[in-house]
């Protein structure tokens, strides 16, 4: 299994007989740089997103159509999608499970938002979600945007996730000690990877603090385009 950074959010992560685009925003991200695009997306079998702010969704019209991928989310955006783009994608909900090429994929739940920008103001996008991903006799948890939640409790439980790829950037999600309380609370991780992080000022640049919470996990802090393997 290979899960590779892509700045911001987005990730490629090669599970199975998948290769999965996690909210691809290639376009404009001051980490991703342009002239490696068809690096990233070489192979790729679908896209999965987390919700729908640009920030996650940038490029994702754009590759579905130019690789002919279906978009794998939560059933409003996904369907919206469909409708008015005339992509491929498959469309479920928080509980739900998809397989995609012998990966599992079930949708949790997140606390954030979820919208994109439209003439008359914010347009309805469904709700934020989070994934667990099983596959390869792993099962990485995949946060999408987020806060602590006491949500994270059963999760844990049920889901055993071994890898976590946590939002970790404040102001907008969890933050670094946020992330790691999280994970100490909730998990018992043996990789955490953290991201939503470095892209802009705003943001924490450092994952210092997530590592010093977490002692005897394995915090791996990403650079773009440079596969992890698990």
């Amino acid at each position: 299994m290979k899960i590779t950074w892509l700045g911001h959010s987005g990730f490629r992560i090669a599970i199975e007989q998948a290769v999965l685009l996690v909210d691809p925003w290639l376009t404009g991200n001051p980490l991703f740089p342009a002239d490696r695009r068809e690096e990233a997306l070489a192979g790729a079998t679908h896209i999965l997103i987390t919700h729908g702010h640009g920030d996650h969704t940038g490029d994702t019209v754009a590759i579905a159509k130019e690789r002919g991928l279906p978009v794998v989310g939560i059933y409003d955006l996904v369907t919206w999608l469909q409708e008015k783009e005339g992509i491929d994608g498959i469309g479920f909900n928080k509980g739900g499970t998809v397989t995609l090429g012998g990966a599992r994929v079930t949708m949790v739940q997140a606390t954030h938002s979820s919208s994109m920008s439209g003439e008359a103001g914010p347009i309805y996008t469904g709700t934020e979600s989070g994934y667990m991903i099983a596959g390869e006799g792993h099962v990485i948890y995949l946060s999408g945007d987020t806060d602590i939640m006491a949500d994270m409790g059963w999760m844990g439980e049920y889901h055993r996730p071994d890898v976590g790829i946590l939002s970790a950037g404040g102001h907008f999600t969890m933050d670094m000690k946020r992330a790691a309380f999280a994970a100490r609370k909730y998990f018992d991780f043996c990789t955490v990877i953290p991201c939503h992080y470095r892209t802009f000022p705003l943001l924490e640049q450092s994952a210092e603090a997530l590592k010093e919470g977490l002692p005897g996990v394995e915090v791996i802090e990403p650079q773009v385009l440079v596969p992890i393997e698990i």
